[in-house]
């Protein structure tokens, strides 16, 4: 993994630095780009969120991080500690004030009751809700009683 400079830089655009330190302004074409990242994120009471993890990302001048390698872990949020959902992309932006990350090459999306993929795609943290727009296959995972009735 690499040091904790560029996670740092990483986590100014992420909006994640206000755990770690003071946040200053930083012009995101100056980054160099976050490798072999990992980024936790936890609840008010201290349970784990979310995890969100590359092989780099890169702060655009917009504000948005453009992540390659996306695996993003989303958790239960309480004392359970259970794994929701896991989205894995190649290619990825994650847009930190809005809470979403989004992409158009592909996207799996793995729960215990389902996996799908989608090849344009959007996730909205704060309503923990997958937008799948094309190319989109769902295997459920899940017994359907009576469907066919």
């Amino acid at each position: 993994m690499s040091s904790a400079l560029p996670v740092k830089r990483l986590l100014i655009p992420l909006g994640l630095l206000a755990c770690c330190g003071p946040a200053r302004a930083v012009d995101p074409a100056a980054l160099t780009p976050a490798k072999n990242w990992v980024a936790p994120l936890f609840t008010k009471q201290n349970f784990r969120s979310m995890t969100l993890r590359g092989s780099e990302a890169r702060a655009t001048t917009s504000g948005a991080v453009n992540v390659v390698d996306l695996n993003l872990t989303v958790f239960s949020g309480d004392a359970s500690n259970r794994v929701e959902t896991v989205l894995l992309s190649r290619a990825a932006t994650f847009q930190p004030k809005e809470n979403l990350a989004h992409g158009d090459q592909g996207v799996r999306v793995i729960r215990d009751d389902l996996e799908a993929f989608g090849t344009h795609w959007t996730y909205d943290h704060a309503q923990k809700k997958v937008s799948l727009q094309g190319g989109v296959r769902i295997v459920f995972n899940a017994e359907f009683k009576d469907l066919l009735k």
